[in-house]
């Protein structure tokens, strides 16, 4: 990985040794009205995902988990504090309701159910732990120049799995290749730690079914689901296309991600300078526009009005024109993959879209300072990572 700050040295040190080291909390994308068929919830959690909250909500109010609505997803290992809506109805139930690590902390009326992408952005207070002392004045001459010059906005590896292979599970859906999609779905051996999943991901590539799905650790519900049908008699491609679409879509939006941050890496240098044939974003309304010449546009950029892009690859996607949109049609054709691809199957069609390069970095301070750790404050933008602040400022593996 190379770094916006190249010419700063990191502080090193890690972080999430507790669920408090980082703490986020949702910038809402407009108030609640105080009247209305929705309730909204303002939830305190840690040690759990958002998804995971969601099931155990929908069990505790005996509704389904689409009746609950959220604008984004956080982090297990954190404590986080987000907005999620539920039918109004609901409201008297909430008196007995007891869940581990959840606390409700405010309940709001509101006219619509929330929905992803619902939000301005999030806000992070992120505890750097095993640090040397003194490594404040670089932490925040790092801080100031992400902020004049925005952060890279990759996605990172916490997009691609534990394994790593989120990705190249996408991939091979659009390539059609569901045989090795249910090997890698299944995980490589030499790969996975916990033993009886490694004992099932073993079986299954010696074509012992049964072994397999008795070996699975309990939560791998998908996995077990893929073996059962396959057991039925029912082909790869069959059993794949029985999965969740959510789940198999999210294969194919992290390979969406593993491109963008791949063409990402190519201008990290200068990712606030546009070319010819660039499609630019104004960072006031998410619009995007054919940058024709650069040159003109280019004050724009330096004031951070708009930025360059990439593109989240897709069958509606706008490419780029001259050299970026050169190196864009060359990472599909190395792909063997054209636009079209990404309509694999009926309800699993990706339209992309363009993803800034950078974003801005919002009012970042050392809000606190031992011998050994820092703690930091800023807000990003909707969809863009804290690791990539704190990537450019530990600058270790």
């Amino acid at each position: 990985m190379t770094f916006v700050t190249a010419d700063l040295p990191g502080i090193g040190g890690s972080y999430k040794e507790t669920p408090t080291d980082f703490e986020v909390e949702e910038i809402p994308l407009y108030p609640c009205c105080g009247s209305g068929e929705h309730l909204y919830l303002w939830i305190e959690k840690s040690g759990i995902s958002t998804s995971e909250l969601i099931s155990r909500l929908a069990r505790r109010l005996h509704l389904k988990e689409n009746d609950i609505g959220y604008a984004g997803l956080k982090d297990s290992r954190a404590l986080t504090r987000q907005w999620l809506s539920i039918p109004a109805a609901k409201h008297s139930h909430l008196d007995h309701l007891h869940l581990d690590n959840v606390r409700i902390l405010d309940t709001q009326r509101h006219t619509n159910k929330l929905r992803l992408g619902h939000l301005a952005g999030n806000r992070f207070s992120i505890c750097l732990r095993q640090l040397n002392p003194g490594v404040a004045p670089q932490a925040d001459a790092i801080l100031a120049e992400l902020h004049r010059c925005g952060v890279p906005n990759r996605f990172g590896e916490q997009r691609y799995g534990i394994l790593g292979n989120s990705a190249l599970l996408g991939h091979l859906l659009l390539t059609g290749d569901h045989q090795e999609f249910c090997r890698e779905l299944l995980g490589d051996p030499q790969k996975i730690g916990h033993p009886g999943w490694k004992k099932a991901a073993l079986a299954y590539r010696q074509q012992r079914l049964e072994d397999a799905l008795n070996a699975l650790p309990g939560a791998m519900r998908l996995e077990q689901r893929l073996i059962r049908d396959l057991l039925q008699g029912k082909n790869h491609q069959q059993a794949v296309y029985r999965l969740p679409k959510q789940r198999l879509r999210f294969f194919l939006s992290a390979l969406q991600s593993r491109y963008f941050d791949q063409l990402l890496e190519t201008r990290i240098g200068a990712l606030g300078e546009l070319k010819d044939g660039d499609i630019a974003y104004k960072h006031i309304n998410g619009a995007c526009f054919l940058v024709e010449t650069a040159e003109q546009e280019q004050a724009r950029a330096d004031s951070f009005e708009i930025s360059p892009t990439a593109p989240l690859f897709g069958h509606k996607v706008m490419l780029a024109q001259g050299e970026p949109g050169t190196a864009e049609a060359a990472l599909l054709n190395r792909s063997n993959l054209t636009l079209d691809s990404w309509k694999p199957a009926p309800g699993l069609a990706m339209p992309g879209e363009r993803r800034p390069l950078r974003v801005p970095l919002e009012l970042p301070k050392i809000a606190g300072a031992t011998d050994d750790s820092l703690t930091i404050e800023f807000a990003l933008p909707k969809g863009s990572y804290a690791t990539s602040v704190l990537a450019e400022l530990m600058k270790t593996p």
